[in-house]
C-alpha cells in the first residue's frame, strides 16, 4: 500500500459529491486486494435518470451495438459521440487523475514498460496519435433475459488498465438480477468470481485486462474479465467510463 496522496479538489459533477471526498486510499486498497472497488453514490438519483434518459437520442451517439449479433450476450449499448455530455466530460478526466498513480504502480509491478501521463488530455493525445480517436464512454441497456458475456474493453494498442461502470437504475425497483460480475484467471489455478453489489448511483472501478497480485514468491499477473448476469425482470441502464479511445 502506498502512502495517502494529497488530492486536488475538483468541482461537483451535477448533484454528486465532490470526487475528492472519496477515500482514495480505501479505493486503492480494494483494487489491490480484489481488482475492483465501489464508489458509493458517485451520482445522485436525478443525475442517473437524466443520463439514462439520453439513450433514445441517437444524435448523442456514434454507434449502437446489439450484443446478440456479435455473440456478446443479449442487450445493447451505444457509444457516445464527441463532445461528450457535460457530466461524463467532467467525470472522465477527474476520475483518471485519481486512478493514474495506481495504474502506473501496477504496470511497474507487472514489468510493463508503459507510463501514463498525469493528465487525461495527454493520454488521449497519445491514443489519437495511434489512430485511437473514437470515444469509448457508453450507455448500456438491458431488459428481461439480457446479459453481458465476460469480456475485456481493449480497443487498441493503448489501454488504460482501469475503468468505471456506474449503475443508473435501482435494483429491486427498476430491475431484478443483472449483477455486475468479475472473474480472475490465476496462473495454474481455477478462476475466481466476484459479484459486486451496486445501488443506483454507485460506481465500480475495476481492472480492464491484467492486475498484479502479491504471492509468496513475489508478484504475478492475473487476467480479469467482467460481465453482467441475466436480468430476471425490468430494465437496467449503466454508464461505462473507459479512459482510452478506440480505433
Amino acid at each position: 500500500m502506498t502512502n495517502v496522496r494529497k488530492l486536488t479538489p475538483v468541482p461537483p459533477v451535477l448533484g454528486s459529491p465532490c470526487i475528492d471526498a472519496i477515500d482514495w486510499a480505501i479505493v486503492e486498497r480494494d483494487l489491490d486486494a480484489r481488482g475492483c472497488a465501489v464508489l458509493t453514490q458517485l451520482l445522485s438519483p436525478d443525475d442517473c435518470r437524466a443520463l439514462a434518459a439520453l439513450y433514445p437520442d441517437d444524435a448523442r451517439f456514434r454507434s449502437r451495438v446489439v450484443m446478440a449479433r456479435h455473440g456478446f450476450g443479449r442487450g445493447e449499448y451505444k457509444y457516445f459521440n464527441y463532445p461528450l455530455p457535460d457530466p461524463i466530460a467532467q467525470l472522465r478526466p477527474h476520475l483518471y487523475a485519481q486512478l493514474v498513480p495506481i495504474a502506473n504502480r501496477w504496470t511497474t509491478t507487472m514489468g510493463i514498460d508503459v507510463h501514463y501521463p498525469a493528465e487525461h488530455a495527454d493520454f488521449l493525445a497519445r491514443c489519437h496519435q495511434a489512430g485511437q480517436n473514437r470515444p469509448t464512454p457508453l450507455l448500456l441497456q438491458y431488459v428481461e433475459g439480457d446479459y453481458n458475456c465476460l469480456h475485456q474493453d481493449l480497443y487498441g494498442e493503448h489501454v488504460f488498465p482501469l475503468q468505471v461502470a456506474i449503475l443508473l437504475s435501482e435494483p429491486g425497483r427498476d430491475f431484478e438480477g443483472g449483477e455486475f460480475v468479475l472473474t480472475e484467471q490465476r496462473p495454474r489455478m481455477q478462476s475466481r468470481a466476484e459479484v459486486v453489489p451496486l445501488r443506483q448511483g454507485d460506481a465500480v472501478v475495476f481492472a480492464v485486462h491484467n492486475r498484479p497480485v502479491q504471492g509468496t514468491r513475489g508478484s504475478y499477473r492475473v487476467t480479469m474479465r467482467h460481465g453482467v448476469s441475466r436480468l430476471r425482470a425490468g430494465r437496467r441502464h449503466t454508464l461505462g467510463v473507459i479512459f482510452h479511445d478506440a480505433k
